[in-house]
């Protein structure tokens, strides 16, 4: 399956100063049994009704329950959750 994490930050927060190390800990997820795949795209757009980063990761359901209850799920919430303006979640089968 793919889990889809769009996110907009608040206008205010220098987001790009951060992609790496989002990067780096999503990339952490890859230890997770069945976590086969983690992209990071920036948006190429500045519009205002645009949002700022995607996360699409590939993995199994059961890996999607263990990425939830992970020190890395919750780092992601408690170092970028306070910077969030708005967030999408999507889950599709390939």
């Amino acid at each position: 399956m793919k889990h889809y994490i769009i996110v907009k930050f608040y206008e205010d927060y220098n987001y790009l100063e951060s992609v790496d190390n989002i990067k780096t800990l999503f990339n952490e997820s890859l230890e997770i049994n069945n976590i086969n795949n983690v992209e990071i795209y920036v948006s190429n757009s500045k519009l205002s009704n645009r949002y700022d980063l995607m996360i699409i990761m590939t993995l199994d359901k059961e890996a999607l329950i263990e990425f939830d209850n992970s020190w890395i799920h919750k780092k992601w919430k408690e170092d970028y959750g306070k910077y969030i303006e708005n967030k999408t979640i999507f889950d599709c089968d390939i």
